[in-house]
């Protein structure tokens, strides 16, 4: 995989951190059960991000309509691995990307302020025939960063760029099995 197309995320031996941003009453919803319930639509594909500020600039650092409330989703390994191993680019053949369960976008990373910087984020679009697996088997834990995704917000707009930055994860290259990484990496 080239440079600018590797996966940096938040992850351990067993488990990554995607972020998703939903309305209130659906992320209320979801963290009182302990994972995705009604209103979370099961009939459509979902997208999961392992990049905290590129969701951070999609959501409008949590002020877009039907966005304000960002919850990191822990999820297996394995499971991540499965679903990369099931995608197809969402620039590939329209005949393959309509067949695949899952679909697999790169966008320009973003820096704290908005900026597009020199690499690519990963955006993973589970389809609708695999989110049962995905909610009732790959999901570890769910968790509000609603908070400090605003505190972030306000340091960074308020020129405290070292603080911001101090609450955000750590993210580090993923390190992707070479067959995935040929499957899903527009360079490589």
């Amino acid at each position: 995989m080239t440079d600018l197309y590797e996966i940096r995320a938040d992850y351990d031996a067993d488990t990554i951190v995607v972020y998703q941003a939903y309305p209130p009453a659906l992320a209320d919803a979801a963290l009182r059960a302990g994972r995705f319930v009604a209103p979370f639509s099961f009939h459509r594909m979902t997208w999961i991000k392992p990049s905290l500020r590129w969701l951070m600039h999609r959501s409008n650092w949590a002020r877009k309509p039907g966005q304000e409330r960002i919850l990191a989703v822990r999820i297996t390994r394995q499971g991540w691995e499965e679903a990369l191993s099931l995608a197809a680019l969402t620039t590939a053949d329209q005949t393959a990307l309509a067949r695949a369960a899952v679909h697999v976008q790169w966008d320009p990373e973003r820096s704290p302020r908005g900026a597009a910087l020199n690499h690519y984020s990963i955006q993973v679009g589970i389809g609708r025939h695999l989110i049962r697996t995905y909610v009732d088997d790959w999901i570890v834990s769910l968790t509000d960063l609603t908070p400090q995704v605003r505190k972030v917000a306000t340091l960074t707009h308020a020129g405290q760029a070292g603080k911001a930055q101090r609450l955000l994860p750590t993210e580090r290259v993923y390190p992707l099995p070479a067959d995935l990484a040929g499957r899903i990496c527009r360079g490589g």
